[in-house]
């Protein structure tokens, strides 16, 4: 077996003297060996691209969840404005990321109808492997954008909890019985009427209708208590139904790849099937092609012996 020799430094040699006999400067003959050693980076696909900003927008989202955890749940560091304006941030971003991820899946969506054939079969095997390639891209993606809202989902279930704690001694205390300010009320006025018998009438009225008045705000500043935690109730029943949702749309994102996956070889399947069905129709025409040769030879023969006896 012969010695292979490395003619690296010949090649070298050879482009630096067609270099020099072309009148090349030196700017260019150092950036032509530089090639040589530095390759220049793949340009990257708008695929890759819109990959990468949406990997980015979900660091930058657990980066900002992580820098405002404490001030989203602690009722003392922050105003409701302040945790309205985060949970805003938050919710923007997560748009932002569920944009990008909806044009990468349209992207495959796109390309997947462009490279079926005749029949919807598929004809490029590379181009599938590339296609199940960038599914699994968006899982990844999906999956990680999905951790990062579960976890906001938590914090804010708790601030809710939270609200509810503070609202419910609020509850307590207003559900005081009316009938003690009521009859001190009356005590009072009796005390006041016997105390002062020039009193007339109209002030009895007036302080009636001020207790009335009263009584009525106090039902319904508790009737719009009781409304307000109800509704606080149903936002954290709101919040934790979601995150269950979310959780059960991530399961359908699973099945839908093993889905994929068993397309992908239910189509390689019909591929095969298609192949032997060609290979049995020429074999077919083959036997057809024998045995009518077989017949002819046959009756030829038969006239052959007919005719020399």
């Amino acid at each position: 077996m012969s010695k292979i020799r490395d003619r690296t430094e010949d090649f070298k040699d050879a482009i630096r003297r067609e270099a020099v006999s072309l009148e090349f400067d030196e700017v260019k003959m150092a950036a032509i060996m530089a090639s040589f050693i530095i390759h220049k980076p793949r340009e990257r696909t708008p695929f890759m691209k819109t990959s990468l900003k949406t990997l980015e927008l979900i660091g930058e989202l657990e980066q900002f969840l992580m820098k405002h955890r404490k001030d989203y749940v602690d009722m003392h560091r922050t105003t409701e404005q302040e945790r309205d304006s985060i949970e805003q941030e938050v919710s923007d971003f997560v748009k932002s990321c569920q944009k990008q991820i909806d044009i990468l899946k349209a992207s495959i969506n796109d390309e997947e109808v462009t490279t079926k054939g005749w029949l919807g079969i598929r004809t490029d095997g590379s181009n599938t492997d590339i296609i199940a390639h960038k599914h699994g891209v968006v899982l990844i993606l999906s999956e990680k954008l999905h951790s990062v809202t579960s976890e906001f989902d938590r914090l804010r279930a708790i601030r809710f909890q939270h609200t509810l704690n503070r609202a419910m001694p609020r509850r307590k205390q207003s559900r005081i019985p009316d009938s003690k300010p009521t009859d001190y009320l009356k005590s009072r006025t009796s005390e006041a009427m016997e105390a002062n018998e020039v009193a007339s009438s109209p002030q009895i009225v007036q302080q009636q209708l001020e207790d009335d008045e009263t009584r009525a705000l106090q039902v319904e500043l508790s009737n719009l208590l009781d409304a307000v935690q109800q509704t606080e109730t149903k936002m954290v029943e709101v919040s934790a139904l979601n995150h269950l949702m979310s959780t059960h749309v991530l399961q359908q994102s699973q099945q839908i790849e093993h889905l994929y996956e068993q397309a992908i070889e239910a189509t390689h399947n019909v591929e095969l099937g298609n192949k032997e069905l060609s290979q049995a129709i020429e074999r077919n025409n083959s036997s057809r092609t024998f045995l009518l040769l077989f017949l002819f030879v046959l009756t030829f023969s038969v006239l052959f012996l007919d005719w020399y006896s």
